[in-house]
Order: structure tokens, then C-alpha cells, then sequence
């Protein structure tokens, strides 16, 4: 189960559908030892892509620099899904190497139901989790 600190889901949607047809990404750290998504850091998206997205290597590095220096930890990683539902795609699937993290996807595209969905990504295996929302 993915604890998150409230406004942050609105705040992903809200970056996923200004960035359309883009895929959005980032991250959303918490503190180390405490397991509460509570800081969004947006990333740029290197693609540039409306099918995939990656992280800039050079940003990346100084963004978990930061989180290293204020003892917080990568919490979420989100993305969003421009043409299809929120699900992990094969190469989300390939590219997720942290079993402790929640992978969030959202979907922008209109004719699907907005939608916010959050999965554990272990070894392959996709798992979709429920999302707690936290004062």
C-alpha cells in the first residue's frame, strides 16, 4: 500500500495533463524510515516522448545527491500514459530495479477515464496496490 500526503495525487495529474501529449515523470521522496510519499520532484522527461519516458542521467544524479543530503529517500517514481490506460508497459516493467519503490502511472489521454493507479514492480511481476491518502 502506497501512503501519500494529500495533494500530491492532484498535483500529478495536474503536471501529467500540462504536459500532454509528453510523458510527464518524476519522483516523490519521503524521509528515510518513514514510509510517506510527501515531496514531488518533477523531471524532465530526456525522451521527450508521448510513448516513454527517461530520466536526464545528469539531473537524476544530483536530484538523489539532494535526497542524500536532506535524508530522504525515493519514495515513488511517477510517469504518465498518453495514449493508453495506466498500466506499466514492457519497458516500464524492464526498467523498474527498485522493489522498494511505488511506481505510480496516470493517464491523460481523453478518452479514457482520468485515473491514478499505483503498482509494486518485483522481479517482473506487476502488482497494482491501493493508495492511502494522508493529512
Amino acid at each position: 500500500m502506497l501512503k501519500i500526503r494529500k495533494g500530491l495525487l492532484d498535483k500529478i495529474q495536474e503536471l501529467a495533463d500540462k504536459m500532454h501529449p509528453i510523458e510527464t515523470c518524476g519522483i516523490i521522496a519521503g524521509p528515510v524510515g518513514f514510509p510517506v510519499a510527501e515531496r514531488i520532484i518533477t523531471m524532465r522527461n530526456a525522451a521527450c516522448s508521448e510513448h516513454y519516458f527517461q530520466f536526464d542521467a545528469k539531473e537524476q544524479l544530483n536530484v538523489w545527491r539532494q535526497l542524500e543530503q536532506r535524508d530522504e529517500e525515493c519514495r515513488v517514481i511517477y510517469h504518465s500514459h498518453t495514449d493508453s490506460i495506466p498500466y506499466p508497459s514492457a519497458e516500464d516493467i524492464q526498467f523498474a530495479i527498485d522493489p522498494e519503490v511505488h511506481y505510480i502511472i496516470v493517464a491523460t489521454q481523453p478518452s479514457t477515464d482520468a485515473d491514478i493507479r499505483s503498482f509494486r514492480i518485483i522481479a517482473g511481476k506487476v502488482t497494482e496496490e491501493s493508495i492511502t491518502v494522508i493529512d
